[in-house]
Protein backbone atom coordinates (compact mmCIF):
# COMPACT_ATOMS: atom_id res chain seq x y z
CA UNK A 1 0.00 0.00 0.00
CA UNK A 2 1.46 3.58 -0.88
CA UNK A 3 1.77 5.83 1.81
CA UNK A 4 0.16 8.79 2.37
CA UNK A 5 2.33 11.80 1.27
CA UNK A 6 1.06 14.06 3.72
CA UNK A 7 1.72 11.64 7.09
CA UNK A 8 5.00 11.76 5.83
CA UNK A 9 5.29 14.97 5.42
CA UNK A 10 4.06 15.87 8.97
CA UNK A 11 5.68 13.26 11.02
CA UNK A 12 9.29 14.75 9.59
CA UNK A 13 8.03 18.22 10.60
CA UNK A 14 7.07 17.01 13.93
CA UNK A 15 10.16 15.15 14.53
CA UNK A 16 12.13 18.34 13.16
CA UNK A 17 10.04 20.92 15.96
CA UNK A 18 9.99 18.41 18.60
CA UNK A 19 13.89 18.45 18.73
CA UNK A 20 13.91 22.30 18.11
CA UNK A 21 11.90 22.44 21.48
CA UNK A 22 13.52 20.24 23.50
CA UNK A 23 16.84 22.83 22.87
CA UNK A 24 14.78 25.76 23.42
CA UNK A 25 17.37 27.52 25.28
CA UNK A 26 19.53 27.73 22.39
CA UNK A 27 17.08 28.72 19.76
CA UNK A 28 18.55 31.79 17.47
CA UNK A 29 16.07 34.70 16.28
CA UNK A 30 15.35 36.01 19.86
CA UNK A 31 16.08 39.84 18.70
CA UNK A 32 13.22 38.86 15.77
CA UNK A 33 10.53 36.88 18.07
CA UNK A 34 10.48 39.98 20.05
CA UNK A 35 10.25 43.00 17.33
CA UNK A 36 7.33 39.88 16.06
CA UNK A 37 5.63 40.15 19.29
CA UNK A 38 5.35 43.89 19.06
CA UNK A 39 3.98 44.02 15.95
CA UNK A 40 1.45 41.72 16.80
CA UNK A 41 0.52 43.82 19.99
CA UNK A 42 0.04 46.84 17.26
CA UNK A 43 -2.36 44.88 15.36
CA UNK A 44 -4.51 42.67 18.32
CA UNK A 45 -5.88 44.91 21.40
CA UNK A 46 -5.34 42.99 24.41
CA UNK A 47 -8.11 40.76 26.07
CA UNK A 48 -9.40 39.70 22.77
CA UNK A 49 -10.10 36.10 22.10
CA UNK A 50 -7.45 34.73 20.10
CA UNK A 51 -6.73 31.13 18.30
CA UNK A 52 -2.82 30.70 17.58
CA UNK A 53 -2.16 28.23 14.81
CA UNK A 54 1.48 26.53 15.20
CA UNK A 55 2.29 28.69 18.46
CA UNK A 56 5.32 26.97 19.48
CA UNK A 57 5.78 27.03 23.50
CA UNK A 58 2.83 30.10 23.48
CA UNK A 59 5.13 32.85 24.10
CA UNK A 60 3.76 35.21 21.62
CA UNK A 61 0.01 34.01 22.25
CA UNK A 62 0.68 34.90 25.61
CA UNK A 63 2.19 37.94 25.16
CA UNK A 64 -1.18 39.40 23.45
CA UNK A 65 -2.60 39.49 26.93
CA UNK A 66 -6.16 37.49 25.21
CA UNK A 67 -9.31 36.94 27.23
CA UNK A 68 -9.08 33.67 25.94
CA UNK A 69 -6.47 32.23 24.39
CA UNK A 70 -6.20 29.01 22.85
CA UNK A 71 -3.10 27.86 20.49
CA UNK A 72 -2.91 24.53 18.71
CA UNK A 73 0.45 22.87 17.45
CA UNK A 74 1.18 19.52 16.03
CA UNK A 75 4.95 19.34 18.43
CA UNK A 76 3.94 17.41 21.67
CA UNK A 77 7.38 18.73 22.84
CA UNK A 78 6.41 22.44 22.44
CA UNK A 79 2.64 22.18 23.75
CA UNK A 80 4.34 20.13 27.01
CA UNK A 81 6.43 23.92 27.42
CA UNK A 82 3.41 25.99 26.60
CA UNK A 83 1.90 24.51 28.85
CA UNK A 84 4.32 24.82 31.66
CA UNK A 85 5.41 28.38 30.75
CA UNK A 86 1.21 29.45 30.31
CA UNK A 87 -0.89 27.51 32.46
CA UNK A 88 -3.88 30.40 32.17
CA UNK A 89 -3.92 29.42 28.51
CA UNK A 90 -5.24 26.52 26.65
CA UNK A 91 -2.86 24.34 24.63
CA UNK A 92 -3.85 21.54 21.97
CA UNK A 93 -1.74 19.30 20.46
CA UNK A 94 -3.00 19.08 16.74
CA UNK A 95 -2.33 19.12 13.57
CA UNK A 96 -3.44 22.87 12.49
CA UNK A 97 -4.33 21.32 8.63
CA UNK A 98 -6.94 19.15 10.69
CA UNK A 99 -8.50 21.50 12.77
CA UNK A 100 -11.23 19.72 15.37
CA UNK A 101 -11.98 22.11 18.40
CA UNK A 102 -15.24 22.83 20.51
CA UNK A 103 -14.00 26.45 20.99
CA UNK A 104 -16.07 29.21 19.76
CA UNK A 105 -15.65 32.11 17.86
CA UNK A 106 -12.48 34.34 18.02
CA UNK A 107 -11.56 37.76 17.44
CA UNK A 108 -8.38 37.05 15.89
CA UNK A 109 -6.83 33.91 14.18
CA UNK A 110 -3.18 34.02 14.13
CA UNK A 111 -0.94 31.99 11.48
CA UNK A 112 2.92 33.50 12.81
CA UNK A 113 5.79 31.88 10.52
CA UNK A 114 3.31 28.94 9.61
CA UNK A 115 1.95 29.42 6.20
CA UNK A 116 5.35 28.45 4.65
CA UNK A 117 5.80 25.51 6.06
CA UNK A 118 2.04 24.36 5.37
CA UNK A 119 1.62 21.42 3.04
CA UNK A 120 -2.12 23.13 2.09
CA UNK A 121 -2.72 26.62 2.61
CA UNK A 122 -6.13 27.27 1.24
CA UNK A 123 -7.00 23.79 3.28
CA UNK A 124 -6.04 25.11 6.61
CA UNK A 125 -7.67 28.57 6.03
CA UNK A 126 -11.04 26.85 5.00
CA UNK A 127 -10.92 25.15 8.39
CA UNK A 128 -11.45 28.65 10.06
CA UNK A 129 -14.77 29.23 8.97
CA UNK A 130 -16.31 27.83 12.21
CA UNK A 131 -14.21 30.13 14.44
CA UNK A 132 -14.53 33.16 12.73
CA UNK A 133 -17.05 35.85 13.27
CA UNK A 134 -18.47 38.52 10.78
CA UNK A 135 -15.40 40.93 12.93
CA UNK A 136 -12.69 38.02 13.01
CA UNK A 137 -9.45 39.14 11.69
CA UNK A 138 -6.88 36.81 10.46
CA UNK A 139 -3.45 38.03 10.42
CA UNK A 140 -0.28 35.73 9.27
CA UNK A 141 2.98 36.66 8.96
CA UNK A 142 5.57 34.59 6.64
CA UNK A 143 9.39 34.71 5.35
CA UNK A 144 10.56 36.24 2.13
CA UNK A 145 12.29 33.78 0.28
CA UNK A 146 14.59 36.48 -1.07
CA UNK A 147 16.07 35.88 2.38
CA UNK A 148 16.72 31.87 1.76
CA UNK A 149 20.59 32.23 1.52
CA UNK A 150 20.71 34.58 4.06
CA UNK A 151 18.93 32.36 6.71
CA UNK A 152 20.58 29.10 5.66
CA UNK A 153 23.49 31.15 7.23
CA UNK A 154 22.14 32.28 9.89
CA UNK A 155 20.80 29.16 10.85
CA UNK A 156 24.15 27.50 10.43
CA UNK A 157 25.69 30.13 12.65
CA UNK A 158 23.33 29.59 15.48
CA UNK A 159 21.55 32.90 14.91
CA UNK A 160 17.78 31.90 13.48
CA UNK A 161 15.77 29.00 14.06
CA UNK A 162 16.63 25.96 11.71
CA UNK A 163 13.83 25.26 9.01
CA UNK A 164 12.84 22.39 6.69
CA UNK A 165 12.13 23.31 3.02
CA UNK A 166 9.93 25.58 2.53
CA UNK A 167 7.04 27.22 0.81
CA UNK A 168 7.44 29.92 -1.64
CA UNK A 169 4.89 32.29 -0.88
CA UNK A 170 4.58 35.84 -2.42
CA UNK A 171 2.08 38.79 -1.46
CA UNK A 172 -0.05 38.33 -4.93
CA UNK A 173 0.12 34.36 -4.18
CA UNK A 174 -1.80 35.25 -0.67
CA UNK A 175 -4.26 37.85 -2.07
CA UNK A 176 -5.59 34.89 -4.35
CA UNK A 177 -4.79 31.61 -1.99
CA UNK A 178 -7.19 33.77 0.75
CA UNK A 179 -9.57 34.77 -2.00
CA UNK A 180 -10.23 30.80 -2.60
CA UNK A 181 -10.50 30.12 0.54
CA UNK A 182 -13.23 33.16 1.25
CA UNK A 183 -11.00 35.54 2.92
CA UNK A 184 -10.59 39.26 2.02
CA UNK A 185 -7.00 40.35 2.63
CA UNK A 186 -7.48 43.87 3.92
CA UNK A 187 -3.57 45.27 3.80
CA UNK A 188 -0.22 44.06 4.14
CA UNK A 189 2.87 45.67 5.09
CA UNK A 190 6.51 44.30 5.79
CA UNK A 191 9.13 44.66 8.66
CA UNK A 192 12.82 43.54 9.01
CA UNK A 193 15.57 45.05 6.64
CA UNK A 194 17.84 43.65 9.58
CA UNK A 195 16.47 40.88 11.60
CA UNK A 196 19.69 40.57 13.89
CA UNK A 197 20.23 43.21 16.60
CA UNK A 198 22.62 45.83 16.93
CA UNK A 199 22.93 49.00 17.72
CA UNK A 200 20.31 51.04 15.71
CA UNK A 201 18.77 48.16 14.01
CA UNK A 202 15.31 49.02 15.72
CA UNK A 203 15.80 52.54 14.04
CA UNK A 204 16.47 50.95 10.73
CA UNK A 205 13.29 48.33 11.02
CA UNK A 206 10.96 50.91 11.81
CA UNK A 207 11.54 53.53 9.35
CA UNK A 208 13.80 51.71 6.12
CA UNK A 209 11.27 48.31 5.72
CA UNK A 210 8.28 50.66 5.12
CA UNK A 211 9.74 52.65 2.35
CA UNK A 212 11.00 51.69 -0.58
CA UNK A 213 12.95 49.82 -2.41
CA UNK A 214 14.42 48.89 1.37
CA UNK A 215 10.57 47.46 1.93
CA UNK A 216 11.26 45.18 -1.36
CA UNK A 217 14.12 43.61 0.59
CA UNK A 218 12.52 43.12 3.79
CA UNK A 219 12.45 39.61 5.60
CA UNK A 220 9.03 39.34 6.77
CA UNK A 221 5.42 39.88 5.24
CA UNK A 222 2.35 40.60 7.72
CA UNK A 223 -1.24 40.33 6.11
CA UNK A 224 -4.49 40.92 7.71
CA UNK A 225 -7.84 39.35 5.97
CA UNK A 226 -11.28 39.16 6.98
CA UNK A 227 -13.37 36.33 6.15
CA UNK A 228 -16.31 36.75 3.66
CA UNK A 229 -19.31 35.90 5.21
CA UNK A 230 -23.11 37.00 5.60
CA UNK A 231 -24.35 39.90 7.29
CA UNK A 232 -25.64 39.61 10.34
CA UNK A 233 -28.38 41.89 10.98
CA UNK A 234 -31.23 41.96 8.74
CA UNK A 235 -32.46 45.77 7.62
CA UNK A 236 -30.34 47.39 10.07
CA UNK A 237 -31.63 50.91 11.73
CA UNK A 238 -29.55 54.05 10.85
CA UNK A 239 -28.73 57.26 12.69
CA UNK A 240 -27.85 60.15 9.98
CA UNK A 241 -25.80 62.78 11.78
CA UNK A 242 -26.24 66.83 9.97
CA UNK A 243 -23.62 68.88 11.48
CA UNK A 244 -25.00 72.64 10.67
CA UNK A 245 -23.08 75.41 11.01
CA UNK A 246 -24.64 78.34 9.20
CA UNK A 247 -26.58 76.60 7.20
CA UNK A 248 -30.10 78.19 7.23
CA UNK A 249 -30.80 78.18 4.00
CA UNK A 250 -30.05 74.39 3.34
CA UNK A 251 -32.39 72.92 5.94
CA UNK A 252 -35.84 73.17 4.21
CA UNK A 253 -34.25 70.99 1.36
CA UNK A 254 -32.46 68.48 3.88
CA UNK A 255 -35.43 67.78 5.40
CA UNK A 256 -37.58 67.17 2.08
CA UNK A 257 -34.61 64.66 0.16
CA UNK A 258 -33.17 63.04 3.20
CA UNK A 259 -34.59 59.68 2.25
CA UNK A 260 -35.86 56.48 4.46
CA UNK A 261 -33.18 53.81 5.13
CA UNK A 262 -33.64 50.65 6.36
CA UNK A 263 -35.84 49.07 9.42
CA UNK A 264 -35.83 52.86 10.55
CA UNK A 265 -33.50 56.01 10.62
CA UNK A 266 -33.47 59.12 13.14
CA UNK A 267 -32.00 62.22 11.89
CA UNK A 268 -29.60 63.98 14.41
CA UNK A 269 -28.75 67.52 13.52
CA UNK A 270 -25.54 69.37 15.45
CA UNK A 271 -25.84 72.70 15.27
CA UNK A 272 -22.65 74.71 15.82
CA UNK A 273 -22.81 77.95 17.19
CA UNK A 274 -24.01 79.79 13.57
CA UNK A 275 -23.69 83.21 12.96
CA UNK A 276 -27.19 83.06 11.11
CA UNK A 277 -30.41 81.67 12.39
CA UNK A 278 -29.78 77.90 11.47
CA UNK A 279 -31.09 76.50 14.83
CA UNK A 280 -33.97 78.55 14.63
CA UNK A 281 -34.40 77.12 11.33
CA UNK A 282 -33.85 73.20 12.80
CA UNK A 283 -36.52 74.10 15.16
CA UNK A 284 -39.05 75.16 12.48
CA UNK A 285 -38.34 72.31 10.01
CA UNK A 286 -38.53 69.46 13.11
CA UNK A 287 -42.19 71.28 14.27
CA UNK A 288 -42.84 70.56 10.54
CA UNK A 289 -42.39 67.14 9.55
CA UNK A 290 -43.59 65.50 13.04
CA UNK A 291 -43.35 62.15 10.69
CA UNK A 292 -39.49 61.90 10.63
CA UNK A 293 -37.39 60.90 13.86
CA UNK A 294 -35.22 63.94 14.32
CA UNK A 295 -33.84 65.17 17.32
CA UNK A 296 -31.66 69.01 17.58
CA UNK A 297 -28.20 69.33 19.89
CA UNK A 298 -26.35 72.27 20.56
CA UNK A 299 -22.79 71.72 19.63
CA UNK A 300 -20.38 71.75 22.90
CA UNK A 301 -17.12 72.48 21.37
CA UNK A 302 -16.08 73.99 18.19
CA UNK A 303 -14.80 72.00 14.35
CA UNK A 304 -17.07 69.77 12.62
CA UNK A 305 -15.01 66.74 13.99
CA UNK A 306 -16.70 67.77 17.73
CA UNK A 307 -20.12 67.90 16.14
CA UNK A 308 -19.58 64.44 14.59
CA UNK A 309 -18.71 63.45 17.88
CA UNK A 310 -21.84 65.05 19.32
CA UNK A 311 -23.66 62.98 17.36
CA UNK A 312 -22.67 59.43 17.49
CA UNK A 313 -22.24 59.81 21.07
CA UNK A 314 -25.97 60.26 20.80
CA UNK A 315 -27.29 58.15 17.82
CA UNK A 316 -29.21 54.43 18.51
CA UNK A 317 -29.04 53.57 15.06
CA UNK A 318 -27.11 50.12 13.87
CA UNK A 319 -25.45 52.34 11.16
CA UNK A 320 -24.27 55.78 11.92
CA UNK A 321 -23.79 58.44 8.85
CA UNK A 322 -22.72 61.84 8.44
CA UNK A 323 -24.21 63.92 6.08
CA UNK A 324 -22.48 67.48 5.76
CA UNK A 325 -25.83 70.20 5.56
CA UNK A 326 -24.24 72.28 2.66
CA UNK A 327 -25.45 69.90 -0.12
CA UNK A 328 -22.32 69.05 -1.40
CA UNK A 329 -23.23 65.53 -1.71
CA UNK A 330 -26.91 65.10 -2.01
CA UNK A 331 -28.78 63.72 0.60
CA UNK A 332 -30.34 60.98 -1.68
CA UNK A 333 -26.72 59.63 -2.19
CA UNK A 334 -27.27 57.83 1.50
CA UNK A 335 -28.86 55.23 -0.10
CA UNK A 336 -26.09 54.23 -1.80
CA UNK A 337 -23.79 53.96 1.42
CA UNK A 338 -26.32 52.41 3.55
CA UNK A 339 -26.61 49.31 0.82
CA UNK A 340 -23.27 48.76 0.82
CA UNK A 341 -23.27 48.60 4.42
CA UNK A 342 -25.98 46.52 5.08
CA UNK A 343 -24.86 43.58 2.44
CA UNK A 344 -21.10 43.63 4.12
CA UNK A 345 -19.36 45.83 1.47
CA UNK A 346 -17.40 47.37 3.61
CA UNK A 347 -17.44 47.93 7.37
CA UNK A 348 -16.07 52.06 7.39
CA UNK A 349 -17.77 53.38 3.59
CA UNK A 350 -15.56 56.64 2.67
CA UNK A 351 -17.31 59.00 -0.09
CA UNK A 352 -14.86 59.49 -2.94
CA UNK A 353 -15.65 63.13 -4.86
CA UNK A 354 -12.70 62.61 -7.37
CA UNK A 355 -14.20 60.07 -10.01
CA UNK A 356 -17.19 62.50 -11.61
CA UNK A 357 -16.77 65.38 -12.89
CA UNK A 358 -17.57 68.48 -10.35
CA UNK A 359 -20.24 71.26 -10.82
CA UNK A 360 -18.15 74.28 -11.35
CA UNK A 361 -16.83 75.97 -8.59
CA UNK A 362 -17.41 72.62 -6.25
CA UNK A 363 -13.92 72.31 -5.21
CA UNK A 364 -10.63 75.04 -6.30
CA UNK A 365 -8.22 73.75 -8.02
CA UNK A 366 -5.75 74.09 -4.88
CA UNK A 367 -8.36 71.76 -3.04
CA UNK A 368 -8.41 69.51 -5.72
CA UNK A 369 -4.39 68.93 -5.17
CA UNK A 370 -4.47 69.15 -1.40
CA UNK A 371 -6.91 66.34 -1.56
CA UNK A 372 -4.75 64.36 -4.20
CA UNK A 373 -1.98 64.38 -2.06
CA UNK A 374 -3.65 63.22 0.91
CA UNK A 375 -5.22 60.68 -1.12
CA UNK A 376 -1.63 59.33 -2.11
CA UNK A 377 -0.51 59.84 1.47
CA UNK A 378 -3.28 57.57 3.36
CA UNK A 379 -3.05 55.23 0.84
CA UNK A 380 0.38 54.50 2.08
CA UNK A 381 -0.01 55.09 5.35
CA UNK A 382 -3.29 52.86 5.57
CA UNK A 383 -2.22 50.15 3.52
CA UNK A 384 -5.33 50.22 1.76
CA UNK A 385 -6.82 52.46 -1.05
CA UNK A 386 -7.57 55.95 -0.19
CA UNK A 387 -8.68 58.46 -3.10
CA UNK A 388 -10.75 61.01 -0.77
CA UNK A 389 -10.12 61.65 2.53
CA UNK A 390 -12.12 64.70 3.54
CA UNK A 391 -15.25 64.00 1.75
CA UNK A 392 -17.75 64.59 4.53
CA UNK A 393 -19.92 61.50 4.16
CA UNK A 394 -18.73 58.55 5.81
CA UNK A 395 -20.72 55.68 7.01
CA UNK A 396 -19.76 53.02 10.23
CA UNK A 397 -21.16 50.51 11.78
CA UNK A 398 -22.07 52.08 15.58
CA UNK A 399 -20.38 48.77 17.36
CA UNK A 400 -17.14 49.79 15.74
CA UNK A 401 -17.75 53.20 16.25
CA UNK A 402 -17.78 52.57 20.08
CA UNK A 403 -14.61 50.19 19.81
CA UNK A 404 -12.77 53.43 18.06
CA UNK A 405 -14.16 55.52 21.01
CA UNK A 406 -12.48 52.91 23.55
CA UNK A 407 -9.07 53.06 21.56
CA UNK A 408 -8.96 57.14 20.60
CA UNK A 409 -6.07 57.17 23.39
CA UNK A 410 -3.76 55.48 21.12
CA UNK A 411 -4.22 58.77 18.70
CA UNK A 412 -5.44 61.08 21.02
CA UNK A 413 -8.20 64.04 20.33
CA UNK A 414 -5.82 65.93 17.21
CA UNK A 415 -8.42 65.87 14.69
CA UNK A 416 -10.61 69.02 14.37
CA UNK A 417 -12.58 67.74 10.73
CA UNK A 418 -13.44 64.60 12.38
CA UNK A 419 -11.95 62.47 9.23
CA UNK A 420 -8.50 61.46 10.01
CA UNK A 421 -10.12 60.49 13.35
CA UNK A 422 -12.49 58.17 11.63
CA UNK A 423 -10.17 56.72 9.27
CA UNK A 424 -7.02 56.21 11.47
CA UNK A 425 -9.58 54.76 14.33
CA UNK A 426 -10.97 52.65 10.90
CA UNK A 427 -7.34 51.59 10.27
CA UNK A 428 -6.48 50.63 13.90
CA UNK A 429 -9.18 48.63 13.94
CA UNK A 430 -8.56 46.84 10.65
CA UNK A 431 -12.03 47.49 9.32
CA UNK A 432 -12.12 47.29 5.65
CA UNK A 433 -12.38 50.41 3.87
CA UNK A 434 -15.08 50.62 0.99
CA UNK A 435 -14.49 53.67 -1.21
CA UNK A 436 -18.05 55.14 -3.11
CA UNK A 437 -17.87 57.78 -5.68
CA UNK A 438 -20.54 60.76 -5.28
CA UNK A 439 -21.30 63.72 -7.05
CA UNK A 440 -19.99 66.31 -6.06
CA UNK A 441 -22.15 69.41 -6.39
CA UNK A 442 -21.83 73.44 -5.81
CA UNK A 443 -22.89 74.80 -2.16
CA UNK A 444 -25.74 76.54 -2.92
CA UNK A 445 -26.21 78.79 -0.16
CA UNK A 446 -23.12 80.19 2.15
CA UNK A 447 -19.41 80.23 2.19
CA UNK A 448 -17.68 77.19 3.19
CA UNK A 449 -15.80 76.82 6.49
CA UNK A 450 -12.73 75.52 5.56
CA UNK A 451 -9.94 77.45 5.37
CA UNK A 452 -7.32 76.43 2.33
CA UNK A 453 -3.77 77.38 3.52
CA UNK A 454 -4.59 77.05 7.71
CA UNK A 455 -6.15 73.96 7.62
CA UNK A 456 -3.83 72.58 4.53
CA UNK A 457 -1.06 72.58 7.19
CA UNK A 458 -3.32 71.37 9.93
CA UNK A 459 -4.15 68.63 7.84
CA UNK A 460 -0.59 68.23 6.83
CA UNK A 461 0.69 67.95 10.62
CA UNK A 462 -1.68 65.37 11.42
CA UNK A 463 -0.95 63.32 8.49
CA UNK A 464 2.95 63.15 9.64
CA UNK A 465 1.07 62.67 13.03
CA UNK A 466 -0.57 59.37 11.86
CA UNK A 467 2.27 58.21 10.20
CA UNK A 468 4.20 57.88 13.58
CA UNK A 469 1.71 56.06 14.89
CA UNK A 470 0.37 54.02 12.30
CA UNK A 471 3.27 53.64 10.03
CA UNK A 472 6.48 53.55 11.98
CA UNK A 473 5.17 52.18 15.29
Amino acid sequence: MTADPYSSFSSLRISHWDRIYSHARTRGGAYYRRWLTRVYRFVIPASSRVLALGCGTGDLLASLKPSRGVGIDFSPEAIRLARISHPTLTFVCMDAQKLDLEAGQFDFIVLSDLINDLWDVQQTLEQLKPYCHARTRIVVNFHSRLWDLPMRLAQRLGLATPLMTQNWLTIPDIRTIFNLSGVEVLKNWSEFVLPFWFPGADLLNRYLAKIAPFRWFALTNIVVGRPITDPTIHQPTCSIVVAARNESGHIDDLFQRIPRLGGQEEIIFVEGNSQDDTYEAIERAIAAHPNRNCRLLKQPGKGKGDAVRTGFSAAKGDILMILDADMTVLPEDLTRFYEAMATGKGEFINGVRLVYPMENEAMRFLNLVGNKFFAAAFTWLLGQPIRDTLCGTKVMWRTDYERLVANRAYFGDFDPFGDFDLLFGASKLNLKITELPIRYHSRRYGTTNISRWSHGLLLLRMTIFAAKRIKFF
